[in-house]
């Protein structure tokens, strides 16, 4: 497999080129490198330094992230982004992004790998952004405690960065948008849930969540964009035998 079989193999599952018109990302290669066949993918949530050196170190060739270098218009390359992309140039590594095709890809998305861990029944497309569902709802046969619903995604989810308990003690309905997405709540609110997990917390919505009488758990931005990028490198060796590595590097944030 070459970086560019490695291009087509994730246009093929994920939603790169449809969804080009509303993601400010410049999703797929990002940066390229000089050919051959691939061994090693590194996986990271972002593209800092430390994430393409460390991608070096361990041999890998490509960088697959979820966050990359490019946002939705030209950047001089000067400065910090000179020196990743230098550090990227000199290891010929190349780099490969994947946001929104990542939030909302109904199997190794970062919010359907998170509901599926919550154990979430009924499962549904949620949170609509310019009409594509990023997030996912479901619920639960049996109503669950706030406590035992977070505890589903391991020992850091039952600490949240920020959580508002304002809802009902027995949980059925749930809501998941990953990341940034505090806003998303007004529409877990209008949808009747009782519990809105996310990335981050706002203190905009804050008298909203308290007054709908929802939960409402920031569970971390990095946190809860791990799961997509996990999950595509667990697909990437099942399909091609090829080596994969995540990079853990927490923001704390």
């Amino acid at each position: 497999m070459t970086i560019s079989d490695f291009d087509a193999w994730a246009r093929s599952f994920l939603a790169i080129d449809g969804l080009a018109s509303i993601d400010a990302s410049l999703n797929g290669i990002q940066v390229g490198r000089s050919g051959g066949e691939l061994s090693k993918l590194a996986f990271a949530v972002d593209a800092s330094a430390e994430s393409i050196r460390r991608a070096a170190e361990a041999g890998a060739q490509v960088l697959f992230v979820h966050h990359g270098l490019f946002w939705g218009k030209p950047r001089r390359i000067e400065g910090n982004l000179q020196a990743r992309i230098r550090l990227l140039l000199e290891a010929d590594l190349a780099l490969y992004a994947c946001h929104l095709p990542l939030d909302c890809h109904p199997e190794v998305g970062n919010n359907a790998v998170i509901a599926r861990l919550l154990g979430l029944g009924d499962l549904a497309p949620f949170a609509p952004y310019h009409g594509v569902a990023l997030g996912w709802k479901g619920s639960y046969a049996e109503a669950q405690s706030l406590d035992s619903v977070l505890a589903r995604l391991g020992p850091g989810a039952s600490s949240p960065l920020s959580l508002i308990q304002a809802g009902p003690k027995a949980i059925s309905r749930v809501g998941v948008v990953s990341g940034g997405a505090a806003s998303d709540v007004l529409m877990a609110i209008e949808d009747g849930l009782d519990l809105f997990i996310t990335g981050e917390a706002s203190h905009s919505v804050y008298s909203e969540v308290v007054e709908a009488g929802i939960h409402f758990a920031a569970l971390g931005h990095y946190a809860t964009e791990t799961f997509g990028v996990k999950a595509v490198a667990r697909r990437l060796g099942a399909e091609t035998g090829l080596e994969t590595l995540f990079l853990d590097l927490p923001t704390g944030l």
